[in-house]
């Protein structure tokens, strides 16, 4: 697996915002650049893709999934993503930005904690032509000849952007009046601390209390929204990491179990193979022959 922390800062197209913005491949990327993202990496940014006409396929973690005409696909930090090949000469815009530019933007945008687990947006007719003059008109100023615009200019852009795309998605994968509801605002909040303490902290009780609220309120909200408890999405979680670890480096069971915040390697391959239905060692030896074919 390869990595990219520093890559941004190659390919960044302001020199006070860190983000990138390409139409229609127009912007050559560096040679080693394109080698990393040919191959399945682990983003350190948050990166769109917007199809305007075509087709493309990708791989979020270890789901793959396939954008057409009008549609996005994104990647968040710590995902492992790989784009598999597709025609360059297709119309689309590829967007990336850093934690540090989603600080300096004026909005909340929840749909980046990505509560309901998909990397996939669709927009109506008009939803599409609203990303893509915002897409093109962000293009334009990151590229237009002489001197930059003002950074609060390009950060409005993609405010207005990412507010478009933050509507999309709660449209499509929830209904609209528990939007901005104060049990997603917890559910969020839940996956965020998960996230922030994933190999040292497993402990709902205590991740309840962080939230102001009893165990039984956030068993609740968790399954409103997950459909398993918190528990359950804590090691869910926990699988997955161990499945992107496991699929693109090379390491023994008892240092996974380590790393991931277990005591007891022993339980940590017990809940592997309930998890997957395979133990470390089958996982890996699939692995292996999926890499021959």
């Amino acid at each position: 697996m390869e990595e990219t922390k520093g890559l941004l800062e190659k390919i960044r197209h302001h020199d006070k915002v860190c983000i990138a913005l390409n139409e229609h491949c127009a912007i050559p990327l560096p040679d080693d650049v394109m080698e990393i993202l040919l191959k399945p990496h682990r983003l350190t940014y948050y990166y769109f893709q917007y199809i305007e006409r075509g087709t493309a396929t990708f791989k979020a973690d270890l789901q793959e999934f396939t954008v057409n005409d009008g549609e996005l696909a994104f990647g968040l930090p710590n995902q492992i993503f790989t784009k598999l090949p597709y025609d360059k000469n297709m119309r689309q815009y590829a967007l990336s930005f850093d934690e540090h530019t989603l600080t300096l933007l004026p909005g909340h945008y929840p749909f980046l904690v990505n509560p309901f687990n998909v990397n996939t947006l669709s927009f109506d007719k008009e939803g599409q032509q609203r990303v893509k003059n915002l897409l093109a008109g962000l293009f334009q100023l990151l590229h237009s000849p002489g001197k930059q615009k003002k950074a609060d200019v390009i950060l409005a852009h993609l405010h207005t952007l990412l507010t478009e795309f933050n509507s999309a998605y709660f449209e499509q994968y929830q209904r609209q009046e528990i939007v901005s509801g104060p049990k997603l605002s917890k559910y969020i909040a839940f996956k965020l601390a998960v996230e922030t303490n994933l190999t040292e902290q497993h402990d709902v009780q205590h991740i309840a209390e962080e939230l102001a609220l009893n165990a039984s309120t956030l068993y609740s909200i968790v399954k409103e929204y997950a459909g398993v408890s918190p528990k359950e999405w804590i090691i869910n979680r926990l699988m997955m990491e161990a499945q992107r670890r496991l699929q693109y480096s090379s390491i023994s069971v008892k240092e996974l179990a380590y790393e991931l915040g277990f005591s007891d390697p022993g339980y940590f391959s017990r809940l592997f193979k309930k998890n997957t239905g395979m133990s470390v060692s089958q996982y890996i030896a699939e692995l292996r022959d999926l890499s021959r074919n």
